[in-house]
């Protein structure tokens, strides 16, 4: 009847809680056999309902480590442990946004300073100091650098630009970069090691760029080469700037 009112698979499907193949049969039934297809060819299983006590327990089961040695629940599986079918199963997670399958990852700060570190990068953010600039520096190593070594083929119709699979290999390469908050402005440079005198280089390039005698905070993570002996010795030379840590393991 729903399907006559112009309804599709899957409006019907979810209207009466059952899957689409559950709905297409049916009506393929009725179409090829009129009313004696409507009728069961046997008995069957009566249908499971969801009671808000099996819906609870679903979740509960959920929450818990699965048997047989796998670490996720599947639908499937969950549905045999309970003895429920698995698109119950689903019914419930879509329900309850549950995605066993995805993971994400953390890392706790074990800082004894993490409250006022966090109080002091925040407000760097949200409420930097008048007339001053603040920068957020980071660094990233170990960058391939590859020379191809054949030609590249320029884009053509039909066919993306190729690049031929062999290349030289040229070492690694550092790359320091600064984020400055109010402008947006990105400064980069890349470096062939990744020392405590190459990141006091690259504070003299924050320094450079700026107006003589401004004010500069620079926001770093705790890595031993921020805070060496190179780096006390450009702090002491340049009193006008800051460094603040990250909390640890907060970066």
């Amino acid at each position: 009847m729903l399907l006559a009112e112009g309804r599709t698979w899957d409006e019907v499907s979810e209207r009466i809680d059952c899957s689409r193949g559950f709905v297409a049969s049916w009506s393929k039934r009725f179409t090829e056999q009129r009313i004696a297809g409507l009728y069961s060819r046997h008995l069957g299983q009566v249908a499971t309902v969801l009671t808000p006590e099996l819906e609870a327990r679903i979740l509960e089961a959920t929450r818990r480590a699965p048997t047989g040695g796998a670490t996720h629940w599947s639908t499937r599986k969950l549905g045999a442990h309970l003895d429920v079918s698995h698109m119950m199963v689903a019914r419930v997670w879509r329900k309850h946004g549950l995605k066993p399958h995805r993971i994400e990852r953390y890392m706790a700060s074990n800082d004894p300073d993490f409250e006022k570190k966090a109080a002091d990068i925040i407000g760097l953010y949200l409420n930097p100091p008048a007339h001053a600039a603040v920068f957020s520096v980071d660094e990233k190593t170990a960058i391939q650098a590859l020379d191809r070594k054949d030609p590249v083929l320029p884009l053509s119709p039909g066919r993306a630009e190729r690049h031929g699979f062999e290349y030289f290999r040229h070492g690694t390469l550092s790359l320091y970069a600064a984020f400055n908050t109010k402008t947006g402005k990105v400064l980069g440079k890349t470096a062939a090691r990744h020392t405590s005198a190459e990141f006091a280089a690259f504070l003299t390039d924050i320094v450079i760029d700026q107006p003589r005698g401004k004010e500069i905070h620079v926001i770093a993570d705790n890595l031993s080469a921020h805070k060496s002996r190179p780096v006390t010795d450009f702090l002491a030379v340049h009193p006008k700037v800051h460094l603040h840590f990250t909390p640890t393991y907060s970066s």
